[in-house]
């Protein structure tokens, strides 16, 4: 085995979950590998539930993972709920925006340079190890450059994460660095932005499927948010949003399969919800896109909504008698893996479970 995939499954610790002070954000000195030097903040609440579920937030440009700690409600939810949230810090000095443009983080688990994707990965396997927290509800939520963060996480770890929540976001590989420069981190690509890269819904799910070659298994659902005045990423990306994503899911299709309800005034006045569903299936909504009439690039992190979506505030069953939401179950896809390079390695409890991880044509269990 490579000393690269020693160091990525069997982290050493220098700080241990039992040190980590709770109702603060610590940053964590953990020896995981992180190419790009993300720094790595923790909170966790006072009260945490009996293998909590994981939450990832991602900041914005200019931005900092204190910000989000100090300007969202994530901290006060997991509170209430008990789960664990991972702030990252970009290592990117110029603007602090996220590597979503590099060939290395937009793969999964890449044989070149690493960007910060498998940094963040890391983070959340370490804490699921330190933790026993429990690797099927894992989840990412962000507001612009963390909403591309987002999609860019769930396309290259659909075996990692289980749902996330995207404001103000593009699709997957839309930022892509040039050509001729694929191992550019940082790139900032103005005709994604100005919502000038358009694709069919087939090519935009191959953009997706390229990240991870030979995956058919469990796709994780997705929201999505973006305001139809918004000057910094402009509004077609959500657009484009909606194609890629519903290629990607199966959601696709004619009225015989795909069901879309369109509920207006939806959270607020003026935005319009989107709920996308396979025919059949209604109270399973896999993808949702949120137009938000008149809003501008500021549209906002609306952790509630993003809570229910992910189900965090499902507490051992919620007393309904049924489990809460997690990854490999349900979706317009079904919650089989067969078919996929990994055989009885994404077996879904033994893949979930017991950290099972394909990595450069090499099936790894990390319990060794």
């Amino acid at each position: 085995m490579s000393p690269f995939l020693l160091l990525c499954l069997t982290p050493t610790l220098t700080l241990t979950a039992a040190a980590v002070p709770t109702g603060s954000l610590p940053k964590i000195s953990a020896d995981i590998y992180n190419p790009t030097n993300i720094t790595f903040y923790l909170y966790q609440p006072a009260r945490l539930t009996p293998n909590p579920p994981i939450l990832v937030s991602p900041h914005w440009c200019h931005g900092s993972a204190l910000a989000v700690y100090n300007g969202s409600s994530y901290a006060k939810l997991a509170e209430q709920y008990g789960f664990l949230v991972i702030f990252p810090d970009s290592p990117n000095t110029d603007d602090h925006c996220w590597d979503v443009s590099s060939r290395a983080t937009l793969s999964h688990y890449p044989a070149t340079e690493p960007g910060d994707t498998l940094g963040i990965v890391n983070m959340v396997h370490w804490t699921i190890k330190q933790y026993a927290a429990d690797a099927g509800r894992v989840f990412v939520s962000g507001v612009s450059s963390g909403a591309m963060m987002t999609e860019v996480l769930l396309g290259a770890y659909p075996d990692v994460f289980a749902a996330g929540t995207a404001f103000a976001g593009v699709p997957f590989g839309c930022f892509a660095s040039p050509e001729n420069d694929k191992t550019r981190r940082g790139y900032w690509n103005d005709d994604c932005a100005r919502g000038k890269i358009t694709k069919s819904p087939a090519e935009w799910k191959a953009v997706v499927e390229g990240a991870y070659p030979g995956y058919r298994g469990w796709r994780p659902k997705l929201q999505i948010f973006h305001g139809t005045e918004d000057d910094v990423l402009f509004y077609p990306n959500f657009e484009e949003s909606i194609k890629q994503w519903t290629a990607v899911l199966g959601l696709n299709g004619d009225a015989s399969w795909t069901t879309v309800a369109k509920t207006d005034d939806t959270p607020f006045a003026n935005w319009t919800k989107y709920a996308y569903s396979a025919v059949g299936h209604g109270d399973e909504t896999w993808f949702e896109a949120y137009s938000a009439k008149g809003v501008n690039h500021n549209i906002g992190n609306h952790e509630e909504i993003a809570v229910k979506f992910f189900e965090l505030d499902c507490v051992s069953g919620n007393g309904e008698g049924r489990e809460c939401f997690r990854w490999g179950n349900g979706g317009p896809l079904g919650n089989s893996l067969k078919g996929t390079e990994e055989g009885a390695c994404l077996e879904v409890a033994e893949f979930r479970l017991n950290s099972c991880f394909k990595m450069r044509n090499h099936v790894v269990d990390s319990r060794r």
